[in-house]
């Protein structure tokens, strides 16, 4: 299995630092967790069931005429590749490595381009895989630029398909409302921007009848009834939604100035997170570690990604640890 952040139980172990003394910086998630509607005993006692509002909620939220709610998207990277005959896949590299993982289990032909090459290459491909915005590198791409390589790919029978995990502070970039166009598929994350990853739930959007073939591969109930009730309430608070927007937005943009007030500026980033590349990378990663801030190495890029604190003490934490790397160093 790939490395992924937020293995802090290990990183405790590994650094003998209890659990509750760290600042887990290392996932990209909302460091505020959504708070909790109740959950009534029926959701936890009966069985879930797919006319419950949910995909409603779903469609309305990402301005989708058609979901699926998966457990997490994760389970819908892994299934994807099991619905295409052998083809020839793409992958915008560097990326959540899971994508090309996935694939190549299926049994495709996988390559990992970047941008100029994908371009230049587009027509010998049969699948393109894209995460928008980038992780871990925050880059992002326009709507109209990923529409343009839709064209092309679905002209031949080709899918894009998008990850738009980290899509939610920006919505404004999502081909969430083209989903219904022909070979695209859209991948969308709940845990990111609510902050409750641990309720293992995301959506697809495409074409109704894609969503039916995946839907039967995956079988029956594969989001549990509590999750589902309690993603019904969460989707339709459309105040909440924009208070969360700007509160990530306004700490992705707290979090760049700090790193680049450290002589630290990052390479990339989003409301989530910011991406570091520096020959010290690992140096930095092992500096505040020791001090109980975890961030998430990525070896070979020689960099790292950081998250969001969730409060004041937190800022103060990361502030200070890169003050004394600094100085260290």
């Amino acid at each position: 299995m790939l490395e992924h952040g937020g293995r802090l139980r290990r990183a405790a172990h590994t650094y003998d630092i209890p659990l509750g003394d760290w600042l887990d910086l290392s996932t990209g998630l909302a460091p505020w967790p959504w708070p909790l509607p109740e959950i009534p005993v029926s959701a936890w006692a009966r069985l879930p069931e797919p006319d419950d509002g949910l995909v409603d909620a779903a469609c309305a939220y990402y301005r989708a005429r058609a979901a699926l709610p998966v457990a997490g998207s994760q389970a819908a990277i892994q299934a994807l590749p099991t619905l295409r005959a052998h083809a020839r896949v793409a992958v915008l590299a560097p990326c959540y490595a899971e994508h090309a993982l996935a694939w190549r289990h299926a049994g495709h032909e996988v390559l990992e381009l970047d941008e100029e090459q994908i371009a230049a290459g587009l027509d010998s491909l049969d699948v393109l895989v894209v995460v928008n915005p980038n992780n871990p590198t925050g880059q992002r791409l326009t709507p109209a630029r990923l529409l343009d390589w839709h064209g092309r790919l679905e002209r031949r029978g080709g899918w894009l398909v998008v990850d738009e995990a980290f899509m939610d502070p920006t919505p404004g970039l999502s081909l969430a409302p083209y989903s219904d166009l022909p070979g695209l598929v859209v991948l969308r994350s709940f845990g990111k921007f609510f902050g409750l990853a641990g309720l293992r739930l995301g959506f697809v959007l495409a074409t109704s009848d894609l969503l039916a073939r995946l839907d039967e591969h995956l079988g029956p109930w594969t989001v549990n009834g509590p999750s589902r009730h309690l993603a019904r309430q969460v989707l339709a608070d459309i105040a909440a939604h924009e208070r969360q927007r700007a509160a990530l937005l306004q700490a992705g943009e707290r979090l760049a100035t700090l790193l680049a007030a450290h002589h630290l500026p990052p390479s990339g980033g989003c409301a989530l997170f910011q991406l570091l590349r520096r020959p010290d990378a690992a140096a930095l990663h092992e500096h505040l570690a020791r001090r109980a801030i975890f961030t998430r190495l990525f070896p070979d890029l020689s960099a790292l990604r950081f998250g969001l604190p969730a409060d004041e003490c937190g800022w103060q934490r990361l502030d200070q640890g890169l003050a004394r790397y600094r100085s260290s160093s």
